[in-house]
This record gives C-alpha cells, sequence and structure tokens, in this order.
C-alpha cells in the first residue's frame, strides 16, 4: 500500500514538535492533520478517520492516556492504530500506554528519519496483521472467534477487543493446547520491529481474561501461554 493512502493524526501541544512532524511524514506521502490537546483529538479523529494516531502522553486537560482510553471504549475503532509520543520513560508509564490500547511507544526526543523509519514499522505490522485476519473464523463449540469483526462471541455474548488483544488471542486459539513460549508471541504478534518486554503480554493476556474469562488461556509458570476449550 502506498503511503498516500494513510491518514495519520499528530497530537501534541508543542507547535513545532507538530510542524517537524508533519513535515517530515507529508514529505513521505502521507496524509496527516495535527491537533493541538485531546479534547481536539476526540472531536477531529472522527472527521479525520484516521488509520494511525501519533498520540503525546503529557497534555493539559485530557491527557494522552485518557484520550486513547476514550477511543477505545469504542468497538468501531479498534482498527485505529496508535502509537504514544512522549518523553516519560519509566516503565510504569509504558505499560499504562499499552493497557490504555496504545499500539506502540515512541520516545522523545526523536530524529525525523527515526520517527519516519518508526511510523512505516508500525503501518507495515498493520497491514500485515491486515492480511493475517483474512482467514476463516475459529470456531469452538459456543466459542467463536470472528475474524472480520476482531471480535469474539462466548454463549450468544459478544466481546470487542483491540487488535493486539485480538491478534494475542487468534495466535493462542489457532492451535488449542500447545503452549506458545513467550519468545515466539512477542515475534509473532509484534513482530521484529518493536522493542517489548515480557511484562506487554503480561498485560495483554491480563486483559484478555478480564474480558474473555480465566480459564481460556493457561499459563505454564517460565514458559508461555496456551489456549483451552475444555
Amino acid at each position: 500500500m502506498e503511503n498516500k493512502d494513510y491518514n495519520i493524526l499528530i497530537v501534541d501541544d508543542e507547535e513545532d514538535i507538530l510542524e517537524l512532524l508533519s513535515y517530515n511524514l507529508k514529505k513521505e506521502g502521507y496524509t496527516v492533520a495535527t491537533c493541538q490537546s485531546g479534547q481536539e483529538a476526540l472531536e477531529r479523529y472522527q472527521e479525520i478517520d484516521p488509520d494511525l494516531i501519533v498520540l503525546d502522553i503529557m497534555m493539559p486537560g485530557i491527557d494522552g492516556i485518557e484520550v486513547c482510553q476514550k477511543i477505545r471504549s469504542n468497538p468501531d475503532n479498534q482498527n485505529i492504530l496508535i502509537a504514544f509520543l512522549t518523553a516519560r520513560v519509566e516503565s510504569f508509564t509504558q505499560v499504562a500506554a499499552l493497557d490504555a490500547g496504545g499500539d506502540d511507544y515512541i520516545t522523545k526526543p526523536v530524529k525525523p528519519n527515526v520517527f519516519k523509519s518508526k511510523i512505516k514499522s508500525i503501518l507495515r505490522r498493520h497491514t500485515k496483521s491486515t492480511a493475517e485476519v483474512e482467514k476463516e473464523d475459529l470456531v469452538f463449540d459456543t466459542f467463536k472467534i470472528n475474524m472480520d469483526k476482531y471480535s469474539i462471541t462466548i454463549d450468544d455474548n459478544e466481546v470487542n477487543l483491540p487488535k493486539k488483544e485480538f491478534a494475542l488471542l487468534v495466535l493462542l486459539a489457532s492451535d488449542p493446547g500447545r503452549v506458545f513460549r513467550r519468545q515466539e508471541i512477542l515475534k509473532r504478534v509484534w513482530g521484529t520491529d518493536v522493542m517489548v518486554g515480557d511484562r506487554t503480554i503480561d498485560v495483554h493476556i491480563r486483559k484478555l481474561r478480564e474480558k474473555i474469562g480465566s480459564k481460556y488461556i493457561f499459563t505454564l509458570k517460565g514458559v508461555g501461554y496456551k489456549f483451552s476449550i475444555d
């Protein structure tokens, strides 16, 4: 897919950062819009229908974490990619960003070439995941994984999932009973273009269990996870 087919929304309260990042992405052929507050982002993204939102965390009023949570609360927004952009490097901040529904985390200051490379990487993973979900639905009695809707149905109750949680569930459910090692999960769900730690898997597993129940995903301590419908 050509860059011109991607719409990107950058949200940051620092005008010079917006100008620098949007300028460099436009040079690459992306369609770029900008906002300077969380409230404006919540209004504009519905008009823009972005493929990717680059979202600063530390903003006055509504911060980036809350913006992400509000966007993710709508099941129709699960396919929007959200990458946080922030000078905060503490591990708990990164966990909070991923926990809120973020797909990636970019630290400031970031050089334009590194930023452009990071954006390409995020969108490339999105393209791969789109191709991967063009499969048949996975059905286990009353447990159904709907590939088109990024959702699951358990006993006729539908649950919508963010993209990464859905990809993680699909991977585990693709081979019920098999224990997937943590490194394989990281590689196949997050890819080799992004550095994430074991804590990232734990966060997503916990959120999956909160939404679908704890009886489907099992932990083999020190090894990995498996899906079982028994």
